[in-house]
């Protein structure tokens, strides 16, 4: 079985340009996203270099992390400097030539929504942004990955990266997740298994039953918080579901015999090894939610809150005392019927179509409670539309919801749309850091359905008690 490869090894060698005298291979990059972010500097690098975009058609810019979320936004909604690098990003795409999907575009979103709505990524592919998240892509089969704003110059200027190959690990997830519990809650399982450090892979393949199972968008939230695994890219193998998802954003792909097998045959061989071959084994009975300062500290909303004792080592009982400090929490005591001042819902974890949809579906004919504040931001303009087409928005409305205009609002607090001090947030998000939402915010990091069930109560609840 020595030929046997792994859907690593296949992505790898056909993107394989040259070995470096040094030992780093420089790889061919299919895609490159950029949004308003990260990649001012690296235009900026260019035009001081005289160089240009060596491939203009691969590169895609996407405004998101700082447009304004208020209806009927303009820029004069921004924060300060926000107008700034909204407009550097919209001048840059003009003057190197590239697509831009900026805030007045039919098309406007979170970069990692957007991307697979467009059909920007395919199997196989070579995936790069200047943004950590962009591990979500890999749901697609895709070989995705954050990079730092030097690279995202170098990407721009030669449509490479130069690296080393990197460890590569499959995790195989089976086992059981009961009915009303969604890819968020097993997201948030896993990282409390394994750990943010769990998987300090450059590439993770997720595999086994319970990930074959998920639809394409619980497939796109389950890799999304694959980097806070400690994984730089997350990549589920081609499958059924992932050639239904895309006969409708690349029905071009859909009418080609030849493309169909290339993206079948994307797969493990039998008897392929990888760095790593771990396995979990999922018993998913309760809404997972984080109670601490990192994604991994995570409990079922019944469970009592864990002792300081469970720490073996005197550094980690300091670090459980800082998340408890910080949250306001104390050991012992569960998460449900605590108090919450905000919820929001959206990002590039839960913003997509089928999140709104869950939430909805528990808000429908129910009033947020007067003591919480609720935003409800979908992932792009795509996802508004449809969600405004089944009568969502109004949902949200009633009940008390501000319903946003896509960005990536409040899951990085720099828009304008922040928790306030002290104010707890339960929230669709990736991050829970110290300060991720706001100065002094302390956020839970949940699915759609325990935020707005959160939403309606006033406290953290399980919401399959108000289903």
């Amino acid at each position: 079985m020595g030929s046997a490869r792994s859907l690593f090894d296949k992505i790898w060698d056909s993107h394989d340009v040259a070995m470096l005298p040094d030992g780093r291979h420089l790889i061919h990059i299919d895609r490159h996203l950029v949004h308003d972010l990260s990649s001012p500097q690296a235009f900026s690098g260019l035009r001081e270099q005289g160089r240009g975009l060596i491939s203009p058609h691969r590169t895609v810019a996407v405004a998101d992390h700082m447009v304004p979320t208020l209806a009927g936004r303009t820029l004069a909604c921004a924060v300060p400097g926000g107008a700034e690098m909204i407009g550097a990003l919209e001048d840059n795409a003009r003057e190197f030539g590239i697509d831009h999907y900026g805030m007045a575009h039919d098309r406007q979103g979170i970069v990692h929504v957007v991307a697979p709505e467009l059909g920007m990524v395919v199997p196989g592919m070579t995936v790069v942004c200047g943004d950590s998240h962009t591990c979500t892509l890999g749901a697609l089969g895709a070989w995705a990955w954050g990079i730092g704003t030097s690279e995202v110059e170098h990407v721009l200027a030669t449509q490479t990266l130069v690296m080393r190959r990197p460890d590569a690990a499959r995790l195989t997830l089976s086992g059981v997740m009961q009915p009303g519990l969604s890819a968020k809650d097993l997201a948030l399982y896993v990282l409390r298994e394994i750990g943010v450090h769990g998987k300090g892979m450059g590439f993770l393949e997720l595999a086994g039953e319970l990930v074959g199972g998920l639809s394409m968008e619980g497939r796109l939230t389950l890799c999304n918080l694959g980097i806070e695994a400690g994984a730089r890219a997350a990549v589920i193998a081609p499958d059924d579901v992932t050639l239904e998802y895309l006969a409708a954003v690349r029905p071009d792909l859909s009418g080609s015999v030849q493309a169909q097998a290339a993206m079948r045959g994307l797969r493990s061989d039998e008897g392929a090894r990888y760095e790593q071959e771990l396995a979990l084994d999922v018993a998913l009975d309760s809404p997972q939610m984080t109670w601490g300062i990192n994604p991994s500290q995570v409990v079922g909303l019944h469970e009592p809150l864990p002792s300081l004792e469970t720490a073996q080592e005197g550094h980690m009982r300091d670090r459980l005392r800082a998340a408890y400090r910080y949250m306001g929490l104390e050991p012992g005591r569960p998460l449900a019927g605590t108090p919450v001042q905000r919820v929001f819902i959206g990002s590039c974890t839960n913003g997509r179509l089928s999140d709104l949809e869950d939430a909805a579906r528990l808000i429908a004919g129910r009033k947020v409670a007067p003591s919480v504040q609720a935003l409800v931001v979908p992932g792009s303009k795509a996802v508004k539309r449809a969600a405004e087409r089944q009568g969502l928005d109004k949902v949200f409305r009633d009940a008390g919801f501000r319903w946003g205009e896509p960005g990536c609002s409040m899951c990085v607090g720099m828009n304008g749309d922040y928790v306030r001090p002290g104010e707890r947030s339960v929230s669709t998000t990736n991050r829970n850091f110290e300060g991720r939402q706001g100065p002094g915010a302390r956020t839970h990091l949940a699915s759609p359905a325990s935020a707005a069930a959160a939403a309606i109560a006033g406290v953290i609840t399980d919401h399959r008690e108000l289903a």
